[in-house]
């Protein structure tokens, strides 16, 4: 398959990781953003490849896993609601929140579902005029756009039973919070192609100059990422600090017009709590004033204070702090069958990625 085969092929891989080693003459740490990379990294040996000289730091890049805790909760109270359908995307459903997860309470007879598109979340509430339906809208700017346009059908087809609980997140913020941190270790980061296919990443230019560091647009696929990472480490080893993209055959300097002018139109720019890491400033999207009626959190209140598992170290694994094998519950008390925390649970989450494919997974070192 174009686009897919060629990403994959093992002997550029290795050329491409050949030309990594020749050009590193020091150490460096380098952050990918997304967690759609980190299991790339993970899956295909891509941080065996490179040299042990370079270290590859799993970043906030899992929009499941930086879901405050209260908006799980929240999204739990409206499901626990009568004659209320709560549509959601299938990694949220074993989120643990303060009550257990999603799934728990579909099984306990609650009318949660699994939609692949939020237009789905649309035709359930024209199918269900009786019913109050919710959609569960999260992730960065890359399901957003898409989340927009649910809502502004919904406002023009005038679907009353419909409405939005918005925890939406925004990576040039994160990117800040972890490169203005005294105690940033990240030398370079890699940013998500399939966000900056949205947005663009004229933003980026400003994060690259003021903290003086590379910033590389790449894909997810074996050769995006070393590409990636040997153009992070040449601008390393040459003391610049620019953006530069290596995914050129998705993303343009400006992105997407059209999806930026429905999110412009749809949403408004707000500070958003993040899971395990706290408030970020601007970091988030709330629906704007033209479409504040279909707000789920004005329509559904929390009635309970939600509590934190103080066992889990998720908010140090997702700012690069921690590996999820340094976590002293990983693979013990905290497993994708009993997760303490998102990034256990989510397809992009880093200790689902490291117990999945790491050789340092216990359920890999296990005793026959």
């Amino acid at each position: 398959m174009k686009h897919l085969r060629e990403y994959r092929d093992g002997d550029i891989a290795d050329s491409i990781a050949r030309s990594i080693h020749e050009s590193t003459t020091r150490s460096w740490s380098i952050m990918e953003v997304c967690g759609g990379q980190t299991h790339s990294i993970m899956r295909y040996g891509i941080d065996q490849l490179i040299p042990k000289s370079i270290q590859l730091i799993h970043g906030p890049g899992c929009p499941v896993c930086v879901t405050p805790i209260e908006t799980i909760d929240r999204a739990h109270a409206i499901a626990e609601q009568p004659k209320v359908i709560l549509c959601t995307y299938g990694d949220m459903l074993r989120v643990p929140g303060s009550r257990g997860s999603l799934s728990g309470l579909k099984t306990r007879g609650c009318d949660v579902r699994t939609i692949y598109s939020p237009l789905q979340a649309c035709q359930i509430a024209r199918d269900n005029p009786n019913r109050s339906v919710v959609l569960f809208a999260i992730g960065f700017e890359t399901t957003a756009p898409a989340n927009a346009m649910a809502i502004k059908i919904a406002k023009t087809e005038k679907l009353k039973n419909f409405s939005v609980l918005v925890s939406h997140v925004l990576v040039p913020p994160a990117i800040e919070m972890i490169a203005s941190d005294p105690a940033c270790r990240v030398d370079a980061f890699l940013a998500a192609g399939h966000v900056c296919a949205v947005t663009g990443y004229e933003a980026y230019h400003r994060l690259a100059e003021m903290y003086r560091i590379p910033i590389v647009v790449t894909g997810f696929e074996p050769v995006d990422l070393l590409e990636g990472i040997r153009l992070a480490v040449l601008q390393l080893e040459r003391g610049q600090a620019f953006v530069e993209n290596a995914y050129q055959r998705t993303v343009a300097a400006e992105g997407n017009p059209t999806a930026q002018g429905v999110l412009k139109e749809v949403f408004q720019i707000t500070d958003r709590e993040w899971r395990g890491i706290g408030t970020i400033p601007s970091s988030g999207y709330a629906l704007s004033e033209a479409f504040r009626d279909f707000d789920a959190e004005v329509r559904f209140p929390l009635a309970w204070k939600p509590v934190e598992c103080t066992n889990c170290r998720a908010g140090d694994v997702l700012r690069g702090l921690l590996k999820p094998y340094q976590c002293a519950e990983f693979g013990k008390g905290c497993t994708p069958d009993s997760p303490l925390g998102a990034p256990m649970v989510s397809h992009e989450g880093a200790c689902a990625a490291y117990y999945q494919f790491s050789q340092l997974s216990p359920k890999m070192n296990a005793s026959p």
